[in-house]
């Protein structure tokens, strides 16, 4: 019996043996890795280590965008003890609106999640008083927070990032893989009560690569102050200056108005202080644009800086419009003439002369109608319709400007090739990224070398004695072209007396150092031009861009008289395109003004000034007699007197006589032979 009772319990106690190793071999053999796993999964935590998001800098070093340790408030709704309560509680001492605090949690818990970011960036005091709480269900994070020390300065160029610090906008988004870096992970061990018990850094972070802009922050600062004054001034709406090295495309200072707090994130997707008008925004660039048509001539045609060219007594009748210059109604202007004084009708009889083909061949070398290639998101490629879809008169208003539209940083490139002597350049925004100087890429030849020359002369002639002379610099030669063109009113399908006023030019003449480009969008009446309100921003900006790069002066500091100066003057030109009533095309029918002021001198020939002359009477008729064409028409044109000139040589008949008063309507009419 007792034995049985041994037998009994032997096999139980085997049956039990048995089945506790049956259920370790389940445990410790069949579901091993499925209950290991599921251990790890409670006791251990896989931290992601984020990378140091690299700064950006300026020129010199100074930092524009940097990323700052930071801690923040992070909660799990799920845990709260009574969401009303603590979400207050949290309010009052993070100094949020608890009714915001509230939605935000109770919005997480409806949908079951575990984790809510409360605040992030916290002050030092916020973070003190979180932590003395000493609550479980609050957990003060770590991290970092991208700081822009100078608040607006460049905003339109760094860009921002959102809260995770991905770039959204500039250069932010455009090397946001070259700035987040590699983020890194960490193993914690932690215990029942998810407290830390010890640590292993699997991936190390790698911290994202610095990158050092070509933009000057001084520079910067000045080209944001001035385009601000000046659109407060003029009653603009908003504006752009690109400051740019011609020789290598460095772009110096890249401003754009309205401005916004890159700190700040944007109040909506069509905030209007977001866009980056100097590379985003384009428009037409009016008078500018006969830069291109001059220099397309003098590489195609036979004419030359003191060819006389027909400006029709200041009006021309165009298919479906009237084009006038000026009240002055010029008879012939030399083509250097024609630039200073900015007449329509002679830009448009010189892009008669170069034809369809070579003027859109020329605009396309000067880089219109394509993007520069900056690194900048949303960078807008301007308008140039192909050949087969220009109209009648695209050619006419083409060559002075209109059925085009173009950005701030394409003028500045355009007039960079004829700054540096003929070569189209890729702007560059950035200097090095990390250690390393990007490649830059070859310059491609646009126009001669003699070419981009003479084109500086002339433009030098528009600052001294034509429609540019608010661009003259102290100490510095300097030359230029104004521009204005007039804004369509696609509602009252008119064109308003409301302008896009630019200036673009360079410094010194001889081997310019910089280039400089103004454009205010949206001025006003008579004072809306180019040359009142982008040539004062050029004198003031492409001043401090000289002394910055520490240029020698190449004239002396003393300026000439005004008595010096009111001896060469004369009325500048207003030119105006008048529509036909029931004219339909829109691109056909922009107008372009550039008379700035109501006096200016005229330019023909050589940079130097020439010694003080007395000049009759302006209505008397000067004596042409043994006089050149070229110098009847400068006398002519310094006195607005209209001629009209027969053979070459040099005067030899005139009517009416010297000394005769001329009549309104009349004109002078001078026969030449050698």
């Amino acid at each position: 019996m007792v034995e049985r009772r041994l037998l009994w319990l032997a096999g139980i106690v085997l049956v039990w043996g048995g089945a506790i190793f049956g259920k370790l071999v389940v445990l410790q053999v069949v579901h091993h890795r499925e209950f290991v796993k599921k251990a790890r999964a409670r006791q251990e935590e896989i931290v992601p280590l984020p990378a140091q998001r690299g700064a950006i800098l300026d020129r010199t070093g100074h930092p524009l965008a940097m990323s700052v340790p930071t801690e923040s408030v992070s909660v799990d709704p799920v845990k709260l003890p009574a969401l009303e309560f603590d979400s207050d509680l949290l309010a009052r001492e993070l100094h949020l609106d608890p009714a915001e605090v509230y939605q935000g949690m109770k919005s997480a818990y409806d949908s079951h999640r575990k984790f809510l970011w409360v605040k992030r960036g916290l002050t030092p005091q916020e973070a003190q008083d979180v932590l003395n709480l000493k609550l479980d269900w609050i957990h003060i994070d770590d991290g970092s927070e991208r700081h822009y020390p100078n608040t607006t300065l460049a905003a339109h160029v760094l860009g921002g990032v959102d809260f995770k610090e991905k770039g959204n906008a500039g250069i932010e988004k455009e090397y946001d893989d070259q700035l987040h870096g590699m983020a890194g992970q960490a193993d914690i061990l932690r215990d029942v009560h998810h407290r830390g018990i010890d640590e292993l850094v699997s991936t190390q972070a790698r911290a994202g690569v610095s990158i050092t802009l070509t933009i000057d922050e001084h520079l910067q600062f000045v080209a944001e102050r001035e385009i601000a004054a000046a659109v407060n001034l003029h009653g603009a709406v908003s504006g752009s200056v690109v400051v740019m090295t011609p020789y290598d495309g460095q772009i110096l200072a890249l401003a754009s108005y309205p401005p916004y707090n890159a700190n700040q994130p944007p109040e909506n997707d069509k905030d209007p202080t977001r866009p980056n008008h100097a590379v985003s925004v384009p428009f037409e660039p009016g008078s500018c644009f006969k830069v291109i048509t001059l220099a397309a001539a003098l590489e195609t045609t036979k004419l030359r800086p003191d060819t006389p060219i027909n400006c029709h007594g200041g009006v021309l009748v165009l298919p479906g419009r009237i084009i006038h210059d000026s009240h002055l109604g010029f008879g012939y202007l030399p083509m250097d003439m024609v630039l200073a004084h900015s007449s329509n009708i002679g830009a448009i009889e010189i892009g008669r002369t170069v034809g369809r083909d070579a003027m859109y061949d020329y605009v396309r070398r000067f880089g219109f109608g394509q993007k520069t290639g900056i690194p900048l998101p949303g960078e807008a490629r301007g308008r140039l319709r192909p050949l087969t879809k220009w109209g009648k008169t695209s050619l006419e208003s083409i060559s002075m400007g209109q059925e085009v539209s173009v950005t701030t940083l394409q003028l500045a490139r355009a007039v960079s090739v004829v700054a540096n002597g003929g070569l189209l350049v890729k702007p560059r925004l950035v200097l090095k990224l990390g250690d390393q100087t990007p490649p830059m890429e070859p310059p491609v030849r646009a126009i001669k070398p003699e070419t981009a020359i003479t084109m500086r002369q002339m433009m030098e002639g528009v600052v001294l004695v034509g429609t540019g002379k608010n661009a003259r610099l102290d100490g510095y030669t300097s030359g230029g072209k104004t521009g204005s063109a007039q804004i369509y009113d696609f509602e009252g399908h008119r064109y308003t007396h409301t302008y896009n006023g630019s200036f673009m030019g360079f410094a010194p003449v001889t081997n310019p150092a910089v280039v400089v480009v103004v454009t205010l969008n949206g001025t006003h009446g008579n004072l809306g031009f180019g040359a009142e309100t982008a040539a004062p921003v050029f004198k003031i900006v492409a001043t401090e861009a000289l002394r910055i790069l520490d240029v020698p002066k190449d004239l002396p500091d003393s300026t000439p008289s005004k008595n010096q100066i009111a001896q060469n003057q004369v009325l500048d030109d207003v030119s105006i395109a008048d529509l036909a009533p029931g004219q339909p095309n829109i691109l056909e029918d922009r107008d372009d003004e550039d008379a700035p002021s109501q006096q200016a001198s005229v330019f023909v020939g050589p940079v130097a000034p020439a010694p003080p002359v007395q000049r009759p009477v302006a209505g008397t008729v000067p004596d042409f007699k043994g006089m050149t064409l070229r110098a009847v028409l400068m006398e002519a044109a310094a006195k607005g007197l209209p001629v009209q000139p027969d053979g070459s040589g040099v005067a030899r008949v005139q009517n009416p006589a010297a000394g005769s008063v001329l009549h309104q309507g009349e004109r002078i009419r001078v026969r030449f032979a050698r």
